[in-house]
């Protein structure tokens, strides 16, 4: 069979606009262009015992407000919203985190585990992370990441770094404004270090 050069043009237009390689594709396009990027905010372990609760302190109740506009923001576009939960269990004061941190917090199914009044909105995915930080991000198809929540330096860093690990092509930011630290100070601390991963900080 004898196949002419128009109709060897339609079968390569059919091979890269369908199916499976037709996706990656178009998907890569895309991120070239700079068009559709899937946006996603992660927000970590807004929970209550990190708020007012057993770790609570002012300054992560300071935030809180600004936390429900960033969240409402991205609801309204319609973009991806992830909540990490730090989640423990009865045995925490057992565990290596207990022994360096010996204040139990963030206990499954309490109400300091539960995340803040008012910042839940429909649709949104949630994380119950054991650790600092989450090691399965790899499984999320993340393009352009903002990140808010608590602690700056302890699980919004880590997470943070992990994902730029995985992700190094892509956006990864973080809203100064949205986070607090055990301390200002180790906040700033935290926002440096991140910024030297060439995470963006905006202040």
């Amino acid at each position: 069979m004898i196949i002419t050069y128009k109709q060897l043009g339609d079968i390569i237009k059919i091979i890269i606009t369908g199916g499976a390689c037709g996706f990656l594709y178009e998907r890569r396009r895309r991120r070239i262009m700079g068009n559709n990027t899937k946006k996603t905010l992660i927000v970590v372990d807004m929970q209550n015992d990190f708020i007012d609760g057993a770790l609570g302190t002012k300054e992560a109740a300071a935030i809180v407000e600004n936390v429900k506009a960033k969240i409402r923001e991205y609801a309204d576009r319609g973009d991806e919203i992830i909540f990490t939960r730090d989640t423990h269990y009865e045995d925490y004061m057992e565990t290596n985190e207990g022994r360096h941190l010996p204040v139990p917090h963030c206990i499954e199914e309490t109400e300091g585990w539960e995340i803040a009044a008012g910042l839940e909105v429909p649709g949104a995915i949630y994380i119950n992370k054991t650790s600092f930080g989450y090691t399965g991000w790899g499984d999320f198809d993340l393009q352009d990441v903002e990140m808010v929540g608590l602690c700056t330096d302890i699980c919004v860093v880590s997470n943070a770094l992990i994902i730029k690990a995985l992700y190094p092509e892509i956006n990864v930011k973080v809203d100064a404004k949205c986070c607090a630290g055990v301390t200002p100070e180790s906040h700033e601390a935290a926002l440096a270090t991140m910024s030297m991963c060439q995470v963006d900080i905006i202040r």
